[in-house]
């Protein structure tokens, strides 16, 4: 291995600090050198390295910068471990929502053990909505609009809507003919959901029908979609999140038009949480990831 083609540890930490604080002065301030420092650090590391670490001037990461970051924080990590005293683990709480953890999350979560071997992830159930959580954590999954009061966010996902239900209730009330006229829509049984309620797809078509105000209703988006596979009538659905029942077969669409949903996905956290390696290392982690 030659050393001449590793950056120098001053740069890597320059690096690290200005992606998680994104001011070149607190960085400097941290690194306890003028910003004038940070951004020379940083000019000879994008010089060494071939490419541009951020994307704009209020230190958005590029992608290469987001992916170079994870390795650098696996690194300086992995430095910090002094042998001879064991294996240290952190130990850092995600609170999520139901669905999002299992049709999301889930599936890629080896990738972060993967990478991060030395933190202990626990993962405890959110109320979507309601943000409710039994113990604090120190990242949050949030579903809705945003922002919220005394957090910090970035949004992770957003998605289109589009009605769907079994292929054996389509059997017994459809055809739905695209399920954008008020006489489709009143032959069905239409599933509730605080989450994603029915006016989203209603505005969308210029439907002048009211929220409705009967049938069944559950407060999980993924309760939603298994009442539609049980034949409970028509739900709306985020594509993304349901596209395992889709693919599946268990539900179809309705409609070849999708609508924007309002609602997002979002991680929160309180001001100064991501001074913490490993808090920063799980939101950029998980915004690459998707």
């Amino acid at each position: 291995m030659t050393t001449a083609r590793i950056p120098p540890i001053q740069g890597l930490l320059a690096f690290e600090a200005l992606a998680r604080l994104r001011s070149v002065t607190l960085a400097g301030e941290e690194l306890s050198v003028t910003p004038s420092a940070v951004s020379h650090r940083i000019r000879q590391l994008e010089s060494q390295l071939g490419f541009k670490l951020f994307a704009r001037a209020d230190f958005t990461l590029s992608a290469e910068g987001a992916t170079y970051l994870l390795r650098v924080r696996e690194a300086l990590n992995a430095l910090q471990q002094v042998p001879g005293r064991g294996a240290s683990t952190t130990r850092l709480r995600v609170a999520v929502t139901p669905t999002f953890s299992r049709q999301i999350l889930l599936p890629r979560l080896a990738l972060f053990r993967h990478a991060y071997p030395e933190v202990d992830l626990i993962l405890q159930v959110t109320i979507p909505l309601l943000n409710v959580t039994a113990e604090e954590a120190d990242v949050e999954l949030r579903f809705g609009t945003g922002p919220w009061p005394e957090r910090e966010s970035v949004r992770l996902q957003s998605d289109q809507v589009c009605p769907v239900c079994s292929p054996e209730y389509l059997n017994e009330a459809g055809p739905f003919e695209g399920f954008d006229t008020p006489a489709a829509v009143q032959r069905a049984r239409l599933i509730r959901c605080p989450l994603e309620p029915w006016r989203t797809w209603f505005t969308a078509n210029g439907l002048a029908l009211d929220e409705p105000l009967g049938g069944s209703q559950f407060n999980d988006i993924g309760l939603v979609l298994d009442a539609a596979v049980a034949g409970f009538g028509v739900a709306l659905m985020r594509l993304q999140l349901g596209a395992a029942w889709l693919d599946s077969g268990r539900l179809v669409r309705l409609s070849e038009r999708s609508v924007p949903s309002p609602h997002h996905y979002f991680l929160c956290w309180k001001p100064g949480t991501l001074d913490r390696w490993e808090c920063a290392a799980f939101v950029e982690w998980l915004k690459q990831s998707l």
